[in-house]
């Protein structure tokens, strides 16, 4: 898409600091990072989220952001990650063309990926697995 700013990145079209490159995904430092080595893995084909990729593209995502990660780590010696990837507004997404953020994390550094646990009561266990069985 011409004007999707995430196709513009990943295709070079805009200047970045690359950290990986290969036919399908570049990976880039983020511009606004949550911490020292915020980078997001953008595919080079647009698709709007991870229902809109091929199978085989998303598992290489996600092969590709452990790679990164594992590489960070040795890297900046970060002591754990938060690997992030949302799907539409409602789960936080704002720019709408599939990316993984891989978030280094540092001992003593805030948590910025929490929530706050629920409980799965029985009615809520069983209303959930009825209508993801009959979704089938």
């Amino acid at each position: 898409m011409s004007d999707c700013i995430f196709c513009m990145l990943a295709n070079g079209a805009i200047p970045t600091a690359k950290l990986y490159e290969d036919e399908h995904f570049a990976v880039i430092l983020d511009a606004n990072p949550a911490s020292k080595g915020h980078a997001l893995i953008l595919p080079k084909e647009h698709h709007a989220n991870l229902f809109e990729m091929p199978d085989e593209l998303a598992a290489e995502a996600f092969i590709l952001a452990k790679k990164i990660a594992s590489r960070m780590k040795d890297a900046l010696k970060c002591d754990g990650f938060n690997i992030v990837q949302n799907n539409g507004e409602a789960a936080g997404q704002t720019v709408f063309h599939f990316h993984i953020h891989i978030i280094p994390r540092y001992e003593g550094s805030e948590r910025i990926v929490a929530w706050k646990p629920g409980t799965l009561t029985d009615d809520l266990r069983s209303e959930i697995l009825e209508k993801f069985q009959s979704a089938e």
